[in-house]
């Protein structure tokens, strides 16, 4: 519980002095006084006067034995926002330093922002706050304090209020915490944010752990009596605790694995701590040897610590009376980087980690916070943010054994990224522990990754995108695009806003296009309209975040006509619309829609010489699909979106000579030393392209290989196919679909 709140600075001084370490006394107390002065006359929520929680955090902060610029600024990080017309950062600065206001100016809030919406004003509070951790992590260890003082006291705001602040504090600060390794701030965070969000929840949890503690109190005060006397047997210099898992990690377990308090087992852990690595493994051995050790519940976090730089050694047991309980062993050291994670960097100085180790630990911020290559899109920001800070990490291998972290749900071509952004742009394909692999698998622990890589490859392909997991590799494959594809990109973005405004059935003069779309970027904060399309284009921000001002700037350029009749099916498409040649950068007459960008779909890889249709999509121009593309088929028969497919046909009379387009090969063959070398070299005999290969067994003696090759029309692709019949142990070849 939260002690009764206080205007005094005496405990945060006793606090200091009892840490032993040197701090500017002199300094803490005039900041105090300031900040005093300040807020004279203010009161919280509560009633109580306002100096009482820039004292508290200023005591939280204490406690993690930050330095004395952070405690100035814990007790100053008001001032400028609540005091303005008496106090600005040139007097912090004047007063107290440059350090002490830049992190004041990181720990103010966003008070007028120039967005539409208050959602995106949330958001950009959140850009700015981790722009701050980017210059000065301590920005985020005062803001975790200020937050969890407010989490304290939050009985005083009103019922709506409470949920918000609790629901912004699950979803950010709690996660944010984790990430940096505090997790005994993480912790109650949690606890506190459930208890508003589903108190009737916390409350069952919370009585029933007491409970069955009360009915399981003989069996672990015999279990703590066991390993004591047998540590102590052993000579092991150790301090052993107990605990019971938190409120809210049991809540959790029991919501995420659909479980009843009463299937929830191991609700009590112990920690061993000792006082070097060499002991934490002797200490281990001697647990294993009193209990039988549940397989697969054992972690090793000394010898590969977690990314927020916890280690430790986690086991789970089984008790004399058959109840499972969990054990951790690490040192003093880990112990306290455990509770406290980076922060500890400021209570072990000069020995957990150096700067540049520092630095490597807070790259994902970095990353975050990047303008140049970064994202616009403040649905995109969030779901960044949301993967770098809260998913759980996959631990896998290069070739020559180095360890990369990445987010679970990482592909191979976030891997690629990982290595190096030209590791990722000629990727052509991967193999995982040996075999070949899609390039979209899905990387689990411990596996082993090459990428295989080609100078001939044309660059990354936009539908990598939707599959790469990390915002890191979704950055740099913009980032290509940003650099090497500009022109397409502001055709790309152009065929986007494009097809937009056509859902609004009204006919406008390019002219008028040319006006609405230099409007819209001035409104967004672009200096022209072709740098708004380029940025649609590489995928900086999509259509949807645009559509309602679009549609504003629409209404007043354009005006109200009667919408145009919508056709519903291919026949109609046909019948309906008399297609005038338009000639596109691809070789493909749209109708309609002069020099609009055109994009051939993935799912069935038209050729020359197919039936084809083109379907406007919202991310990136004209979709060309053949017209027995299951996707197509299923689409029209159940009416989905009929406006939105248009007539297509090959431009056969002013198709540049030279062009190729990608195919799909499946194969199915038997397996044998020689196959793939005879496909590839057959290929290279026929000058044909290899973009992308994989292969998966289909049995003992079978396998199927997937390719992805360069060719010119439907002729050609039959030639080959006929050619990669004969060889020996072919079964089949077929035209695939992705």
């Amino acid at each position: 519980m939260e002690r009764a709140a206080h205007t005094d600075i005496g405990p945060l001084i006793q606090m200091l002095e009892a840490t032993g370490k040197v701090y500017d006394i002199e300094k803490i107390k005039s900041a105090f006084e300031y900040a005093k002065a300040l807020h004279e006359g203010q009161f919280r929520a509560s009633g109580e006067a306002y100096i009482s929680h820039p004292i508290a955090v200023a005591e939280i902060v204490a406690g993690l034995e930050l330095d004395t610029d952070s405690i100035c600024a814990a007790l100053l990080h008001d001032t400028v926002e609540d005091c303005s017309d008496r106090t600005d950062l040139k007097i912090i600065a004047k007063k107290f330093g440059a350090e002490v206001a830049s992190l004041v100016d990181g720990l103010t809030k966003i008070v007028t922002i120039n967005v539409d919406d208050m959602e995106e004003a949330h958001i950009e509070n959140l850009r700015k706050m981790l722009l701050a951790m980017s210059k000065d992590i301590r920005v985020i260890f005062i803001k975790l304090c200020d937050r969890l003082h407010n989490m304290r006291t939050l009985d005083a705001k009103p019922d709506n209020k409470r949920r918000l602040t609790a629901l912004e504090t699950m979803q950010v600060y709690a996660p944010l915490a984790h990430r940096l390794g505090m997790q005994k701030i993480k912790a109650e965070l949690e606890n506190l944010g459930l208890q508003y969000l589903d108190p009737i929840g916390y409350n069952e949890v919370k009585e029933s752990i007491e409970k069955k503690y009360g009915q399981s109190l003989e069996m672990i005060e015999k279990i703590r009596a066991d390993i004591e006397k047998k540590l102590k047997e052993s000579n092991l210099k150790f301090t052993l605790e107990g605990r019971i898992k938190s409120v809210y990690s049991i809540y959790k377990k029991m919501y995420n694995q659909n479980k009843s308090f009463d299937e929830i087992y191991d609700f009590y852990a112990l920690r061993i701590i000792v006082d070097t690595e060499l002991e934490c493994y002797t200490a281990l051995g001697l647990i294993h040897e009193m209990y039988k050790s549940v397989p697969g519940r054992f972690k090793d976090y000394i010898s590969t610590p977690k990314p927020n730089m916890y280690s430790s050694l986690h086991t789970t047991v089984i008790g004399t009376d058959g109840i499972p309980f969990e054990v951790q062993i690490r040192t003093w050291k880990m112990h306290y980087i455990a509770e406290y994670g980076i922060a500890a960097h400021w209570k072990y100085k000069s020995g957990v980690t150096s700067k540049e180790e520092m630095d490597r630990k807070l790259e994902w911020i970095a990353r975050l916070v990047e303008i140049e290559d970064g994202t616009r899109d403040p649905d995109e920001f969030m779901n960044a943010l949301k993967t770098d800070i809260f998913h759980d990490e996959v631990f896998v291998f290069t070739p020559k054994g180095e360890v990369i972290q990445l987010a679970q749900g990482s592909t191979v071509i976030d891997f690629a990224y990982a290595i190096h952004s030209e590791v990722g742009n000629k990727m052509i394909g991967a193999k995982i522990n040996g075999m070949i692999v899609p390039i979209d698998r899905i990387l689990q622990n411990g596996e082993i990754i090459e990428i295989l890589t080609s100078s001939a490859s044309k660059g990354p392909s936009r539908d990598w995108l939707n599959l790469v997991k990390t915002s890191d590799a979704r950055n740099k494959i913009r980032s290509w695009f940003k650099k090497e594809k500009r022109a397409d990109n502001i055709v790309a973005g152009k065929a986007m806003l494009d097809a937009e405004i056509r859902s609004y059935a009204r006919n406008i003069t390019e002219a008028t296009r040319t006006q609405l779309y230099t409007a819209l970027a001035q409104r967004v904060g672009y200096s022209s309209a072709d740098d708004l399309c380029n940025t649609l284009g590489y995928g900086g921000i999509t259509v949807h975040r645009l559509a309602t001002r679009l549609k504003e700037e629409y209404a007043k350029l354009v005006p109200q006509e009667a919408p145009k009749e919508q056709v519903t099916d291919v026949s109609q498409i046909q019948l309906a619309q008399k297609p005038h040649k338009t000639h596109s950068r691809s070789s493909v007459i749209v109708d309609g829609q002069d020099g609009c960008q055109v994009k051939f779909a993935k799912c069935c890889n038209p050729l020359p010489g197919d039936e084809i249709i083109g379907f406007v999509t919202k991310g990136y121009g004209i979709s060309i699909h053949k017209k027995d593309c299951p996707n197509v088929v299923s689409a029209l028969q159940n009416g989905q979106m009929p406006e939105r497919w248009l007539h297509a046909v090959w431009d056969t009379e002013d198709a540049p000579s030279g062009s190729e387009y990608e195919a799909l090969v499946q194969i199915y063959a038997t397996s044998s030393l020689s196959l793939l070398s005879d496909i590839t070299r057959a290929l290279a005999e026929l000058k044909v392209s290899i973009l992308q290969i994989n292969s998966n067994s289909k049995g003992q003696e079978q396998v199927m290989i997937s390719m992805k090759i360069a060719c010119k029309d439907v002729n050609h692709y039959e030639y080959i196919v006929k050619k990669l019949r004969e060889l020996d142990g072919i079964q089949s070849v077929t035209r695939g679909f992705s």
